[in-house]
């Protein structure tokens, strides 16, 4: 049977509303379809029944009040401090290649040079 077509009985210990699991689940499949991976190992290709499939096995976490800004505000911490990261390995990467790129200018004449002294 497809989780689609399952009815989602939603526990009033787990989460508060059917709204609240939507929402939930919206965000966790933007997650996934920005690189996350799933939680689970899943037979479903589509992130909203991949999220939805997570919430039902108990996987997926869901805050609530001041807890859930918290969360929010680490969770955009990470973020920055993931794209800083990549930011700095680009700029790495363009300044090691921008060197190559100077250095292969010079050639390595050590040979023409010892042969120029043994001709002598």
């Amino acid at each position: 049977m497809e989780i689609i077509s399952v009815p989602i009985v939603v526990e009033e210990e787990k989460i508060d509303s059917r709204y609240r699991l939507v929402i939930a689940t919206s965000q966790r499949a933007r997650q996934l379809m920005e690189g996350n991976g799933p939680a689970i190992q899943t037979r479903y290709k589509k992130a909203t029944t991949v999220a939805l499939e997570e919430f039902l096995e108990g996987k997926l976490e869901i805050h609530t009040g001041k807890d859930a800004k918290q969360a929010q505000r680490e969770s955009r911490r990470l973020r920055e401090e993931e794209v800083r990261h990549q930011a700095l390995q680009a700029k790495e990467r363009e300044i090691t290649s921008e060197i190559s790129r100077e250095l292969s200018v010079y050639v390595d004449d050590t040979h023409s040079k010892e042969k120029a002294k043994s001709d002598e």
